[in-house]
């Protein structure tokens, strides 16, 4: 769709059936550059800028270039039972994501987790923050899976470290975020007991006793500059308890990230290895880092695999 948002293509059609819209699709870039001044294929109404007309040669170029489209995601809409109007700004990546939900719901709705790992695995190319900012496509996915909310409770807890204990755990995971403890059960099950430490408040760490230190522990985290920065402070804290901590590495096939990705604020630095210390990394950790940094990429920690990764 060239990047027009479904509000955009609603108002293209609606030119193509009426003749003329009121609705704002100037708006997009595309319209205002190619339809707009470069084929002359619309124009603003003579006195009245509020309205927007075809001209003749419109309707054999809209047929040709957006009519199939229109029809494809309108039927979609239209079986879906999803809101249909001119004030949904969702891309076409949102509404090929949609249609995925649709079509898998159950399957969907049998693994649901969090809202923020909802979010990194079915819109691939945004990061786990992107249903929380755009509300009106979070409401077609709830609509979408029939739920009310996302099986986890959003406001983040405060507290420097929580627990999940199992019975018997085989080893520790340190998480840099909440998502993993929001829905523990696979975790559990695995004999995995999680820790969440807050970020970088690492020091009290220090305070956690020897005899809590006997099974292996790893260190969960975004790889990025922020994330990679915490997990050497963490390994420097147990290393003076005389303790190995190991960073859960992402998978090959991990989804990758550009570092100015909407509402994501760490970026590499201009130094060498981005300042980060290299001896707390093996050689397969600093080769995928320093791609990470050469293409200013990160990976998301909600979108590895925990279970996969550690291979259990």
């Amino acid at each position: 769709m060239k990047n027009i948002e479904w509000k955009h293509l609603r108002g293209l059609h609606q030119l193509y059936l009426e003749g003329r819209t009121k609705l704002k699709i100037f708006r997009n870039d595309y319209i205002n550059t190619v339809l707009l001044n470069q084929r002359k294929l619309i124009r603003f109404k003579t006195g009245n800028h509020s309205i927007i007309e075809a001209t003749d040669r419109y309707k054999a170029f809209y047929e040709l270039n957006f009519l199939e489209t229109f029809n494809y995601y309108n039927t979609f809409f239209e079986k879906s039972g999803i809101e249909n109007n001119a004030k949904k700004s969702f891309t076409e990546e949102d509404l090929k994501a949609l249609m995925f939900i649709y079509y898998n719901k159950q399957e969907l709705k049998e693994k649901l987790t969090t809202q923020k790992k909802f979010s990194a695995q079915v819109f691939k190319n945004q990061n786990s923050k992107y249903l929380e900012n755009k509300l009106s496509l979070k409401n077609a996915v709830l609509d979408l899976l029939e739920i009310e909310y996302f099986p986890e409770k959003d406001p983040k807890n405060k507290q420097w470290r929580l627990v999940v204990d199992c019975l018997n755990p085989k080893v520790i995971v340190l998480c840099e975020n909440l998502d993993c403890l929001k829905v523990p059960l696979e975790y559990k099950k695995n004999n995995i007991e999680l820790w969440y430490v807050g970020g970088n408040n690492t020091k009290p760490l220090l305070d956690i006793p020897q005899e809590k230190l006997q099974l292996p522990i790893y260190y969960f985290c975004d790889w990025d500059f922020n994330g990679l920065k915490i997990y050497s402070q963490v390994k420097q804290i147990f290393k003076e308890k005389d303790k190995n901590i190991q960073i859960i590495e992402p998978l090959n096939n991990a989804k990758k990230l550009p570092v100015d990705v909407d509402h994501h604020k760490s970026k590499w630095k201009q130094k060498t290895f981005s300042g980060l210390i290299k001896d707390d990394f093996n050689k397969r950790q600093i080769d995928l880092i320093e791609q990470l940094i050469s293409k200013d990429e990160w990976i998301e920690e909600e979108s590895i695999d925990l279970l996969e990764a550690l291979s259990l």
